[in-house]
């Protein structure tokens, strides 16, 4: 069996881990949960060698000199660097590294995954991606669900079908968005629903089609970047005036809510996609009280607070159920059933920032 070459997705902002995580330092290249960078941890998960080719990474271009330097730093060979000149979210990114191996390698396989997630059972996560392998080859577009243990509104589901026959795994019934919470407790209850990870793995030639069938501009646009793309290295800068007539899509959206390839194998192997700021809390030590306090900060009489400041010295006192999280410039509280509403915040203080003259000072890494 073929290996698989791991595709990076390094692309997004984390406007919902404002104020840390910033449009010049987004979270995947933060340490967050460990001593290491999220997009290290991600890179580090897919060196198996009897699994895996040298993994690739996509991204803004504006990000290439930090993530050649973050591989670096953990001693880890890119294959490729595929640099986008602008942000069009996940279906013309997977394109492009689709596009790029059909080209230089093909047959093969590609294992997509975001820079972002958190997993903590790295066998079980490769036993995993040998399931989807064995989906791919035959030649459907594998997604990962995961397994859910509590009835979570924060991630949207896939509802898993008639199971393959052929292969492991289900066809996919349905892709579902974000529930209330009365409707994910029903997800729970009837066993048929998995978290929708974000990650697949599929055949370049497979997947190219269905773009092709699909999303016909995206794809001719993207040829068409890799075609007056320049190469430098590992490095491939993709041309510009091309790349941006792709339309701006997820590839849920683009592909998999449309292909009738699209096949699930439902995985355990404690995951996360530490997508606002309650769960990364979550991930993190805390005391009998329910608080985590980092850096320059503290907590007095305080139950579930999750404080952290990389600025001034922050002090909460008899406070619950709350994000407090400081930096050199700003300071952002929540409670921890609002954060998805971080995003909120980050977009106003970009047009804050915008409008008011002279440069903002940078957050530190943490």
């Amino acid at each position: 069996m073929s290996k698989i070459i791991p595709v990076i997705l390094a692309g997004g902002v984390g406007s919902r881990l404002w104020p840390l995580s910033r449009e010049d330092r987004p979270k995947q290249f933060l340490r967050l949960v460990s001593e290491r960078t999220m997009l290290q941890d991600t890179l580090l998960r897919v060196t198996e060698p009897d699994l895996f080719e040298a993994p690739a990474v996509v991204c803004h271009k504006r990000y290439a000199d930090v993530v050649k330097a973050q591989a670096a730093e953990i001693g880890v060979e890119l294959g490729a660097l595929i640099l986008e000149p602008a942000a069009r979210n996940s279906a013309p990114a997977i394109g492009a590294a689709a596009a790029h191996y059909e080209r230089v390698a093909p047959g093969s396989a590609l294992l997509i995954s975001p820079a972002d997630h958190l997993i903590t059972d790295c066998a079980r996560y490769h036993d995993a991606v040998r399931e989807a392998h064995a989906i791919a080859l035959s030649g459907r577009l594998a997604t990962f669900g995961i397994a859910p243990d509590r009835p979570e509104t924060g991630y949207g589901y896939i509802k898993a079908g008639a199971p393959l026959g052929d292969a492991p795994g289900c066809e996919v019934a349905a892709f579902v968005e974000k529930p209330e919470l009365d409707t994910a407790k029903a997800y729970l209850a009837s066993g048929d629903y998995s978290w929708n990870s974000g990650m697949f793995l599929f055949r370049c030639e497979d997947m190219l089609r269905e773009l092709r069938q699909h999303q016909l501009r995206l794809s001719d646009a993207v040829d068409a970047a890799l075609d007056h793309a320049i190469r430098e290295e590992q490095a491939i800068w993709l041309d510009a005036g091309f790349f941006e007539q792709a339309p701006s899509i997820s590839i849920d959206y683009a592909v998999m809510e449309k292909t009738d390839r699209a096949a699930v194998a439902t995985v355990r192997f404690g995951w996360s996609d530490i997508g606002a700021w309650d769960a990364l809390s979550g991930q993190l030590s805390a005391d009998g009280d329910g608080n985590t306090q980092l850096g320059d900060a503290v907590l007095i009489n305080a139950k579930n607070v999750y404080c952290r400041s990389d600025g001034p010295f922050v002090a909460a006192i008899g406070v619950e159920d709350l994000v407090i999280v400081a930096t050199e410039d700003a300071v952002m509280v929540t409670r921890k059933d609002c954060c998805q509403k971080v995003k909120d915040a980050f977009n106003e203080h970009k047009a804050w920032s915008e409008a008011r003259p002279g440069p903002t000072l940078k957050a530190s890494e943490g």
